[in-house]
């Protein structure tokens, strides 16, 4: 049985109160999805800062919790059946903290489907995608000469915009009701800015995105989380 209390990476990031769900995180698109989930549902959580630096997270400590070496990851020491449990990958960590609160997921199997169709486009197109893009317009990516890469991921971030704006007509959320699907969206769509290509990709012509993205940070539950961890 998980030793939440014990947990390796504790050595590293100490628990203040252990007897509160544990978030090893950063403020990046992914991370922030669990910060703001954690707001929204009122669970107390104790966040703890982990950077992007190979010292943090591929150190033995954060790797005890997350093999893949990833943030964001969490232990909740009040788990199914009152058994500690740990997690990693965003996703995951949305459905879980969803199915635990009742909260953010739907009323009914129907919703539930549903909203979890739309986190998974996040994960498998959104995320990835838009990721391989800054990397080939900001990063290391934006020195290789052939085209071709780059064009590839502008081409696929333009369809996959149109997919979300086009879900969007007639409703203010990706799944009907506000949920965790929006939750994992909307912060990859902030970070066009971030990678700087939101001309590059004709935002401006999608007429549902920016206002799709503005209620969502209107949410004071939201405004907090994306503050969380602080990173100074």
């Amino acid at each position: 049985m998980l030793d939440a209390a014990n947990h390796p990476i504790t050595a590293r990031w100490p628990a203040q109160s252990p007897e509160k769900l544990q978030l090893y995180s950063y403020p990046t698109p992914n991370g922030v999805k669990v910060s703001i989930m954690l707001e929204e549902i009122g669970l107390p959580y104790e966040a703890h800062l982990v950077t992007l630096a190979d010292s943090d997270v591929k150190s033995l400590e954060f790797l005890s919790l997350n093999p893949n070496n990833k943030i964001p990851a969490i232990i909740d020491p009040n788990g199914p059946d009152g058994e500690p449990v740990s997690l990693f990958e965003s996703g995951a960590i949305l459905l879980y903290l969803a199915e635990k609160s009742g909260q953010r997921i739907g009323k009914t199997a129907a919703d539930k489907a549903r909203v979890t169709q739309w986190l998974m486009f996040q994960m498998g197109g959104l995320g990835p995608m838009f990721g391989q893009l800054g990397y080939f317009h900001k990063f290391a990516g934006s020195e290789i000469e052939d085209p071709r890469p780059r064009e590839r991921y502008i081409n696929e971030a333009k369809r996959l915009l149109n997919v979300v704006n086009t879900q969007l007509d007639g409703q203010d959320w990706i799944a009907g009701d506000y949920s965790i699907a929006d939750i994992a969206i909307v912060p990859w769509l902030r970070g066009l800015d971030y990678y700087g290509v939101k001309d590059l990709l004709g935002w401006s012509d999608f007429a549902n995105l920016q206002p799709y993205v503005d209620r969502f940070l209107e949410r004071p539950a939201v405004q907090r989380g994306l503050t969380i961890p602080a990173t100074s």
